[in-house]
């Protein structure tokens, strides 16, 4: 299979590799192959050092329609579907040491949103539509729910969730699914700038500052603060906080930053 076979391909440069949802034929339905080859790239890119940021795109004009009804229909009489490896799917984003970032050009629905969400950051076109259509079809949006509603508002959740109708790209960042909407010839230049803003950061200080935005809220302040100075100074005193500081003070980039050529 080459690349352009592939059902999710993969390419890197300057440190960011794009996983791109190749299957437009069923509009980048969450079939069981093509959701394989995600976590697979997804575990590559983790893996390799040079790799460090991660952006979800999509090639034809839709990101995500969700999972794949054609699969799941045939898979009734095995009792089991398709949508359970979702669950791994949208663990192994949210849970990516890396940064990750959604390029969405088009529509989105039901479970790709939860893919959406799962990533730390997502910017979207403004007439991109998005829809949690399962209430239409006799199901609920329970496996997503895990990285929706960390992200959304709630009067908003219960309004989309119930209703199933379709809002637009301005609304998604209004109410927290994604991080910003752009017009629609200026989404490529708007995931380069974040790109290029995020791999200036250390490697093992994204992995923490992405372990404190999961941190549960704790019950005692004082403890807390006391447990955050700690780990606070053990980052200024590894090699990457000494190498850190020491490129702010020469007024230089740090020896993580990628070379822009």
């Amino acid at each position: 299979m080459t690349s352009s076979d592939a059902l999710v391909r993969v390419a890197t440069a300057r440190g960011v590799t794009t996983l791109t949802l190749n299957s437009p034929h069923n509009r980048n339905a969450l079939s069981t192959p093509l959701m394989t080859q995600l976590l697979a790239g997804l575990a590559d890119a983790v893996a390799d050092d040079a790799v460090r940021v991660v952006v979800l795109d999509h090639t034809g004009p839709v990101f995500c329609s969700g999972a794949d009804l054609k699969e799941t229909a045939a898979a009734y009489a095995s009792g089991t579907v398709p949508a359970g490896m979702l669950g791994d799917v949208l663990a192994a984003v949210w849970e990516c040491p890396k940064p990750v970032v959604a390029r969405v050009a088009g529509p989105a629905r039901a479970g790709g949103l939860g893919v959406i969400a799962a990533a730390d950051l997502a910017l979207c076109a403004q007439e991109a539509t998005f829809a949690f259509t399962e209430v239409r079809i006799g199901v609920i949006p329970a496996v997503i729910s895990a990285t929706v509603l960390p992200r959304l508002a709630p009067r908003a959740a219960a309004e989309l969730y119930l209703t199933g109708d379709t809002f637009d790209g301005r609304r998604a960042a209004e109410i927290g699914l994604v991080t910003a909407a752009v017009p629609a010839d200026g989404l490529d230049a708007a995931v380069r700038r974040v790109c290029a803003s995020l791999v200036r950061g250390a490697p093992n200080a994204l992995a923490g500052a992405k372990g404190l935005l999961r941190r549960p809220q704790a019950s005692d302040l004082r403890a807390e603060i006391a447990e955050l100075a700690e780990l606070s100074t053990g980052y200024f005193l590894s090699a990457e906080g000494r190498e850190g500081v020491l490129a702010f003070r020469e007024k230089r980039d740090a020896s993580w930053v990628p070379p822009t050529s």
